[in-house]
């Protein structure tokens, strides 16, 4: 989908405001492999075990997301691999054996101690570091893992990586037994890279050639792709509008995995955002009536699993994309930057959008905002009031069209131009609208007229909806009148194959 140059450049800051500062990147990563090397000190209990720790997670997929205000850290979630064996060890001895040394950590490094969750040990950093560790113990289970799957004709692809972990409500956790929880960690990051690899792979070379370095010495957090962008977009999108409702929102895997499988390596990220809010649902499958989005890495687990005994975790979902849909849609369709903005502001938050506005100065090369930008305080309120109508057609950019011409007649006289914006008309009088378009036909011609004023109110003549109009000697032309007194506008919509090829921006006209 071809968006304006002022929403792609829109979503980009949106992005990168939504960024985590490669410092904390660094600082967690020091953290943990300062947990690592502490785990493999001679005198360590594990050190026999092997332990490998290594990050999962939205660190390690490269989508976390800036937190909504100061006061909250980040999540840096943490597997700790032990090479040890679930014939000789539990579950619960396995947790017990890593917390007992991650308490060591804490208490050599003048930390708190670690607090025990259900599934993980949390080691928690002081303020100024504004994060913690999730660290989940777990052991090797790449080869069951890959047994189950060929045993039900499954794929295999991403199996060899899988591991066993800790969960104290599993019915074995304090049993000798094979059956543990499992995950993937590192076979759902190989397979996320996959879905962007040409992307991924290209701006990696392109740093690498910047820095004069090799593509191994660039760090990963520092690729930025456009599916990473859109998913920290869409994720602070569901944050935001789930604030009261935080029971119901929509998981922050299954929106990363739908968004994984819609991505076609588009190059921007507007391209990238759109075609994955257009086709993401396409990914659910429904297994005897059930909704199932597939673990990539094992298909045989379902990441919607919960929305059957939780309907209502299901309608949040399609309630979400609706919402996310529309919204970027009127982004896509806003004339100027600033008017996407706003839009955006209720379910992106007034923090992530004026840090996004504060990028660049408004108005960029967009012709109507530089109009608009020295206009007056009463042409910007017409811009958007509230009886002003949503377009209905989802925005697909074919081209350009512009009110070209614009002429006023009245009593016989010979009718004469004016400009957007310009010198007060009076009233009774006759108004020609004459726009030009390099859509290909066929299409669809509209007009919106929005008026504003005391006189037009009373009368119920505020109007804001959108008539068809005609082509006249190969021109889109509209007639009206100056009825009432105040500031007003009118814009064409070019509209073709059901969606929105072009729009006019809004021509002003004052009457006195």
């Amino acid at each position: 989908m071809r968006v304006p140059k002022h929403i792609e450049e829109l979503l980009e800051d949106l992005a990168e405001s939504l960024q985590i500062p490669p410092s904390r990147y660094e600082a967690a990563e020091r953290s943990y492999k300062s947990v690592g090397d502490w785990l493999h000190r001679e005198a360590s209990s594990l050190r026999q075990a092997d332990p490998q720790v290594y990050i999962q997670g939205s660190f390690r997929l490269g989508t976390a997301i800036r937190p909504v205000s100061d006061a909250e850290d980040y999540d840096v979630d943490l597997v700790c691999e032990l090479s040890a064996s679930k014939a000789r060890v539990t579950q619960a001895q396995l947790k017990a054996a890593l917390g007992r040394e991650l308490k060591a950590y804490a208490a050599a490094h003048g930390m708190d101690d670690p607090e025990e969750g259900r599934r993980c040990w949390t080691l928690p950093y002081a303020d100024s570091a504004q994060f913690h560790l999730d660290t989940l113990p777990a052991v090797p289970d790449g080869a069951r893992k890959r047994l189950l799957l060929e045993q039900r004709g499954l794929s295999t692809e991403w199996s060899d990586t899988a591991i066993a972990i800790t969960d104290r409500d599993h019915p074995n956790y304090r049993l000798v037994s094979d059956d543990w929880p499992h995950s993937n960690p590192k076979g759902y990051w190989e397979w996320f890279r996959s879905r962007m690899k040409v992307v991924f792979e290209a701006r990696r070379l392109k740093l690498a050639m910047e820095a004069r370095a090799s593509v191994e010495d660039i760090p990963e957090y520092k690729v930025r792709t456009p599916l990473q962008s859109a998913v920290q977009i869409l994720k602070r999108h569901r944050d935001m509008m789930y604030v009261e409702r935080s029971d119901e929102k929509p998981i922050s895997i299954i929106i990363t995995t739908l968004a994984a499988h819609a991505y076609n390596q588009e190059p921007t990220i507007a391209e990238a955002l759109y075609s994955i809010l257009d086709r993401m649902e396409e990914y659910i499958e429904y297994r005897q009536g059930v909704a199932w989005i597939a673990n990539p890495t094992d298909p045989a687990e379902n990441f919607a699993d919960k929305w059957q005994e939780h309907p209502e975790r299901q309608a949040a979902f399609f309630e979400w994309l609706e919402e996310a849909r529309a919204d970027f849609a009127a982004a896509a369709a806003g004339v100027t930057r600033d008017q996407a903005l706003s839009g955006l502001e209720t379910h992106l938050g007034k923090r992530l959008v004026e840090a996004a506005r504060a990028k660049r100065p408004a108005g960029g090369n967009n012709a109507l905002a530089r109009v608009l930008a020295g206009a007056g305080a009463r042409a910007r309120i017409v811009l958007n009031p509230a009886h002003r109508q949503r377009p209905p057609w989802d925005p697909a950019t074919q081209g350009d069209v512009e009110i070209e011409r614009a002429t006023v007649a009245r009593n016989g006289f010979r009718p004469e131009d004016f400009g957007s914006d310009g010198r007060s008309l009076p009233k009774h009088a006759s108004l020609t609208f004459q726009a030009d378009t390099n859509v290909p036909r066929p299409y669809k011609v509209y007009w919106q007229v929005v008026n504003t004023g005391l006189e037009a109110e009373r009368v119920n003549g505020l109007r804001g909806g959108f008539d068809e109009g005609v082509i006249t000697a190969g021109k889109l032309t509209r007639r009206e009148s100056t009825l009432y007194r105040g500031s007003h506008s009118i814009e064409c919509f070019v509209v073709k194959d059901g969606l929105l090829a072009a729009r006019s921006g809004q021509f002003i006209v004052n009457i006195q």
